[in-house]
């Protein structure tokens, strides 16, 4: 389009921020270009001239400042209490100006009027597009005939940018509309659930102690939750992991060429007898003879994909411990001075028309990394490769990658130095070849026991010379040959407990939104920033996020609802339905009806549910002063009046582990509580009162138990008071135990005072068989006499009882009396102690030799079963070698072995696995 008779066309060019105004004018002018203040102080004009594909233009450059308008609702529903939230979901929206941005407003209407075209130079992605769209809506308002273009550019230096006002498009209303649809989605259902939550629990907790409680919000996000999800998910997991022992044997060789550990091939053994077994056996016979000595194989460490936004915020993370956010915005400050390319980016594979050398070339000046960058381009060298595909092209962005030289300068600080080098050295990683190694492994026999050794030996380094973040370590192993024979240097049987994994670092956190889909590259580090500053998640100085006693509660409120509101399904959908409108299969208004349905009858349900959110929050905060009279009805289905404080009822509750318990709706000015039978896999409050209990009416339970929870002869489903009465409900107690509150999660009678951390009880100086202190566990008394004596009954010296010690945990177990109909005067064995469920009959007990295997379990876990191989029949044979000097052998306790023993007996004349008493 041009003007009429060839005369110049007046263009109103528009960026996102005003530093980009500023340099793009500065690159299309030449540094030449008049400048003038426009409406707003911030935003100013440029003037230039200027020729687009042969046209004389005069150019006037302006700015916006990120989004001119908002989404938001009409105003008849915008006052909290103007409507029920539910209503949001079909209430008016509109987009508006908001008042701070009215001299923008005012500045593009001004200008538009003498204008004859429209030239958009927004960020090159979804919101950038929707940004073009708010802009062309205030211009055409005043100007309807305004031909509109779109520059797209990736990096704020010359060739880009003439490249790009030379080969202007038309702007993405696709792109556009999925922006809208997802901004009506999170504004619908983000108010209606915020005023939801705000309006219920506000008032009736004491959250914080800053004194503003009645001003606070507790917001609701569509991706804000699921983000909180993943760091409450590995919390839990952290809280509900429970250390158990193992045992690996350790061997290694030291020769006059080095030293090679070798690792035992079964990995390790979760139980004790049969690792001290098989490692006397390996004791006996030490010999080691190595079986297998492959040719070393050729191994290749390849460098990383091109840089994108969601691994420049990982590494940055990983590297320099920055935040996502922190990142973004050094990153932004690098692009808009022309440093780097866009950091918003989701593609990693780089199009075949880019000149990849020419980057290269910008790096040779520099004096870290100019040599290695001088290497790459040299032919003779063989240095160079072409970067891998990671497989993403958002078709807007390339990856992200230096457009300028610089060694530092003058205003950057150390963040800047730091994702500049990132960025730099990932790129020329990318463009070279993969490290590679020479690796062996040997393999070696020791009494029938398999251990392998692997040495690496680094043969060229390539691309690890210049990324200095990654390394691959290589150890150098001594020479082996097949059927070679050694004398291990060390053997030693070592014990070690499981552990949980660590808390979710912002790396780790930002790679669970990716796979996901929870947000996009442009708006993740926002969401972890919101559960920061709305106080439901904290981070420590390793980057490592812990959920807030708010944050935990309000996802266990969901959670036991029956919603996973905080898990990233639901988001993950309605992300893609966004990339469906946004390429053109789905529309905006398909997207947004079939979402807003879903949703709504997801918070109509909710707010039924209601008790729920209360009973979670009952559990990490106190009751507020401001509480309504007879509120505590709401916190779960009332089983009697409490019988302790007289002031409340007492309610029936369940918490996130399934353990179902009776409280008093009082807490934490009544702590009274009835633990229900551990197997309890259904519970629900009756019409029905008991006629025994009392005072006030006590509703009966009823009951369904997991049949594998319980001893035989009691039914699955029962029909129980909690008064007193109930002898079916104290028996299963007395025999299964109760979701007790050392089992739960953070029951109500147990709950840290606000703000304050239980710690975990388990420590790792404590024994994790008997949970006594002053000894090991390998040493452990109670593991020892279980594992070597018989168990043959007792009595108790206390009661009189009999008795007999508990497979499980080797605690004396009282004799008691079954009076279900079907066991009636039966007698049976049941482990007093608290969490331990252990049961076994009497008459299945052989009083002769009280072999252990005849007893049962309740739980039946069968975890601490032998995995080990039966090693029958070796006798005392000699398998080979001898132990020479220098060669120690660890017995399982750890010591130095001065007299090898009988495992089984205790007989130094002969090993376990001969032992003339194993059977009897």
């Amino acid at each position: 389009m041009s003007r009429r008779g060839g005369g110049p066309v007046t263009v109103l060019n528009v960026a996102e921020k005003p530093s980009v105004a500023k340099s793009v004018a500065g690159i299309l002018s030449n540094g030449s270009f008049r400048t003038r203040e426009g409406r707003s102080r911030y935003n100013k004009i440029f003037e230039f001239d200027y020729a687009i594909n042969g046209q004389p233009c005069r150019m006037l450059m302006t700015s916006v400042i990120g989004h001119l308008m908002e989404l938001e609702f009409s105003d008849r529903y915008r006052k909290w209490h103007s409507c029920d939230p539910a209503d949001l979901y079909q209430a008016p929206v509109m987009k508006h100006v908001p008042e701070d941005k009215k001299d923008i407003k005012k500045t593009l209407e001004e200008e538009a009027r003498k204008s004859d075209w429209l030239v958009l130079w927004l960020d090159c992605d979804r919101e950038g597009e929707n940004i073009a769209f708010e802009v062309v809506d205030v211009c055409r308002a005043v100007k309807h005939n305004l031909f509109i273009r779109r520059a797209h550019f990736s990096a704020l230096i010359a060739r880009e940018i003439h490249e790009a006002v030379q080969n202007l498009r038309d702007p993405n209303q696709l792109f556009a509309e999925a922006v809208d649809a997802r901004q009506e989605i999170d504004l619908r259902i983000g108010a209606s659930f915020t005023r939801f939550q705000t309006m219920l629990l506000r008032d009736r907790f004491a959250i914080d102690s800053t004194g503003e409680e009645r001003s606070r919000v507790i917001s609701y996000g569509p991706c804000q939750f699921p983000t909180l999800g993943f760091i409450v998910e590995r919390y839990w997991e952290i809280q509900a992991h429970e250390p158990e022992e193992f045992w690996t044997i350790n061997c290694s060789h030291q020769s006059e060429e080095g030293i090679a550990t070798f690792n035992w091939m079964r990995g390790h053994l979760f139980d004790y007898a049969s690792a001290v077994i098989l490692y006397e056996m390996c004791v006996e016979e030490p010999t080691a003879t190595v079986m297998n000595v492959p040719h070393p194989r050729e191994r290749f460490k390849y460098p990383p994909y091109p840089l994108n936004t969601i691994e420049l915020e990982k590494r940055a993370s990983r590297y320099f411990r920055l935040s996502s956010e922190h990142t973004m915005k050094v990153a932004e400050e690098l692009y808009q001075a022309g440093f780097i390319s866009y950091p918003r980016t989701e593609t990693d594979s780089f199009s075949s028309r880019t000149d990849l050398r020419a980057m290269v070339e910008e790096q040779t000046r520099h004096p870290a990394w100019g040599s290695y960058a001088q290497r790459l381009l040299e032919p003779e060298g063989g240095l160079w490769r072409n970067p891998g595909n990671g497989g993403h092209d958002d078709k807007a962005h390339p990856p992200i990658h230096p457009t300028k030289f610089s060694s530092g300068e003058s205003n950057w600080s150390r963040d800047h130095l730091n994702v500049y080098e990132l960025v730099v050295r990932h790129y020329l990683a990318c463009v070279s070849q993969p490290a590679v190694a020479a690796e062996t492994t040997v393999e070696i026999d020791i009494s029938g026991e398999r251990f392998s050794a692997s040495g690496r030996a680094i043969l060229a380094k390539n691309y690890l010379e210049v990324y200095r973040f990654e390394s691959w370590g290589g150890s150098v192993i001594p020479v082996y040959e097949k059927g070679q024979q050694f004398i291990p240097t060390t053997l030693t049987l070592d014990s070690a407990v499981t552990r949980p994994p660590p808390l979710l670092c912002e790396a780790d956190l930002l790679c669970c939104m990716d796979k996901a889909g929870i947000g996009t590259d442009a708006t993740m580090h926002d969401h972890i920033k919101k559960l920061l500053d709305r106080g439901y998640a904290t981070k420590d100085a390793n980057t490592r996020f812990s959920p807030t006693h708010l944050g935990e509660a309000l996802v266990m409120g969901y959670d036991d609802m029956g919603y996973e509101l905080w898990k990233p399904n639901l988001r993950a959908v309605m992300e893609h339905d966004m990339n469906e409108v946004s390429v053109g299969r789905k529309t905006k208004a398909e997207v947004l009806e079939t979402c807003l349905q879903q949703m709504k009858a997801c918070f109509l349900d909710a707010r039924v549910k209601k008790s729920k959110l209360l009973e979670a929050m009952t559990i990490f905060f106190e009751r507020s002063n401001n509480t309504d009279e007879g509120e505590n009805q709401t916190a779960g289905e009332v089983v009697r009046r409490c019988n302790l404080c007289n002031e409340s009822d007492m309610a029936l509750r369940k918490n996130r582990d399934g353990n179902f318990m009776v409280g008093c709706m009082n807490y934490p000015q009544c702590r009274n509580a009835v633990w229900l039978p551990g197997p309890t896999l259904e519970a629900s409050v009756t019409t029905n009162a008991c006629q025994s209990c009392g005072p006030g009416p006590v509703y009966n339970i009823l009951f369904k138990f997991r049949q594998i929870g319980i001893p035989p002869g009691f039914d699955v489903n029962h029909l129980g008071c909690v008064g007193g009465c109930d002898d079916i409900l104290k028996q299963l107690i007395d025999i299964c135990g109760t979701g007790s509150r050392s089992q739960a999660r953070r029951a109500p009678d147990t709950v840290p005072p606000n703000n304050i951390r239980g710690s975990n009880t388990r420590q790792s100086n404590v024994c994790v068989h008997c949970q006594q202190r002053g000894h090991a566990s390998a040493n452990c008394p109670s593991r020892a006499s279980a594992s070597r004596n018989s168990r043959r009954t007792g009595t108790n010296p206390i009661n009189d009882e009999s008795t007999v010690s508990c497979n499980t945990c080797g605690a004396p177990c009282v004799l008691r009396t079954a009076s279900t109909e079907a066991n009636r005067g039966r007698k049976f064995f049941s482990c007093q102690t608290q969490g331990c469920s252990f049961f076994a009959w009497e008459d299945s007990i052989s009083n002769s030799s009280g072999n252990a295997t005849t007893w049962s379990n309740s739980s039946g876990s069968g975890r601490r079963g032998s995995r080990g191989r039966g090693r029958g029949g070796r006798g005392g044979q000699s398998g080979g070698g001898r132990r020479g000097s220098g060669t120690s052998f660890v017995s399982a306790t750890g010591e130095p072995v001065s007299g090898i023993r009988c495992f089984s007996c205790g007989d130094p004349s002969h090993f376990a696995n001969a032992c003339p008493n194993r059977n009897s």
